[in-house]
């Protein structure tokens, strides 16, 4: 990917404490789903700095497990200051990301791709030559990357019809093919179970070998 004549990106991935994360798994994983939040989360994270186009990823959260473990992988944590809600939060990750990586393009991502392959991330970036970019989920409604060029705002509109909401605010979809994985989001149990088709992250794969050892009687169960 090094002739890529593109601008690196900043990545930034807003993160919800886990006590109340991915509340619609509930009902399906009621002992586990907190640590399936923090597991989406790092392996989101991982696969993000594998991408030969990502100079950095800042992780906004403030939950300290969340924070320990995605510096671990190679990210910087940023407090969320503004504690009024995703856009805001990703916001305020967008001015630090501008401020500390000038001339490079910012990157709103979903923390929940737990299948998210670097190399269909590398390609969406590498698709990213509009002012504004965005990736639409796999539902068709949502959106799970917003991208910005250097110098144009990133102007979040996060939340239920946000493909909608930035299709209509200027930002271009991304049409590509085979990538799959940078619009697997999970919110429920079939995402969840869609993703692990696909293939999730190390830390996602030991949440759930834990989930079937908890189901099974049994314990240390490869995913």
């Amino acid at each position: 990917m090094a002739d890529l004549q593109v601008a690196p990106w900043t990545l930034v991935i807003p993160v919800k404490r886990t006590a109340i994360a991915k509340s619609r798994l509930a009902a399906a994983y009621p002992q586990h789903r907190p640590e399936l939040a923090r597991a989406f989360a790092v392996d989101t994270t991982a696969a993000i700095l594998s991408s030969a186009l990502v100079r950095a990823a800042l992780v906004v959260t403030d939950d300290p497990v969340v924070a320990r473990d995605v510096t671990a992988v190679g990210a910087r944590v940023v407090p969320d200051l503004p504690a009024a809600g995703l856009n805001e939060a990703l916001l305020h990750g967008a001015g630090v990301a501008a401020a500390e990586f000038p001339g490079h393009g910012v990157v709103a991502l979903s923390a929940d791709l737990p299948a998210l392959r670097p190399a269909e991330l590398t390609a969406v970036l590498a698709a990213c030559v509009a002012p504004r970019s965005f990736v639409i989920d796999l539902p068709g409604t949502g959106t799970t990357l917003l991208a910005a060029q250097p110098g144009v705002a990133l102007d979040p509109r996060f939340g239920v019809g946000s493909a909608l909401a930035h299709q209509a605010s200027g930002a271009i979809p991304i049409e590509l093919t085979g990538i799959e994985s940078v619009r697997r989001d999970v919110d429920t149990a079939a995402d969840l179970a869609h993703a692990v088709q696909l293939g999730v992250g190390e830390a996602t794969a030991d949440v759930m070998s834990l989930v079937l050892g908890a189901a099974t009687g049994t314990e240390g169960l490869a995913c």
